[in-house]
């Protein structure tokens, strides 16, 4: 038979629900439909949770573990920081992409390197570009400031 080589499509399998949420979005539908009693249910809970923020530069050595430092003690936030190279001192990890609710990178270029080695990952995953330049060394009162002002509105704090 010509068929004994072929094997049957699992429909499952063919529509996941990253697909799913992917196509709703080129279509401008909001996908899953939850009610506004839901929605109000789930925005009073994320009220009360805290925010997962992941804060990269290259290397991890001086400003994403400055902004780890300057906003660990926010009482809504719970972070973490990483480098994009190789040799960072934390390179970004899968798990902490999974981990995180929003990514915070300090140039362009880090964004695009998250994309190129996490592309699946971070579907629907918010990046933010701080457009904070490699001119700082760890705790600088400079870089502290850019961090003060860029992140609470980004991630709407106090």
């Amino acid at each position: 038979m010509k068929n004994e080589g072929k094997r049957e499509k699992n429909w499952k399998e063919l529509y996941i629900r990253s697909t799913k949420l992917a196509r709703a979005k080129q279509l401008g539908i909001d996908y899953p439909r939850i009610s506004e009693t839901e929605l109000r249910k789930n925005s009073v809970a994320k009220a009360s949770e805290r925010i997962n923020v992941l804060f990269v530069c290259s290397k991890n050595q001086w400003r994403s573990p400055t902004a780890e430092a300057v906003w660990r003690g926010h009482p809504k936030l719970n972070v973490r920081s990483g480098g994009t190279s190789p040799n960072a001192r934390h390179h970004v990890s899968e798990d902490d992409i999974r981990w995180a609710d929003v990514i915070l990178v300090m140039e362009e270029k880090h964004k695009s390197r998250l994309k190129a080695e996490y592309t699946r990952v971070l579907d629907f995953k918010p990046i933010h570009v701080l457009d904070i330049p490699d001119d700082y060394k760890y705790m600088d009162a400079e870089l502290i400031e850019q961090l003060n002002q860029a992140v609470p509105s980004i991630l709407m704090i106090e």
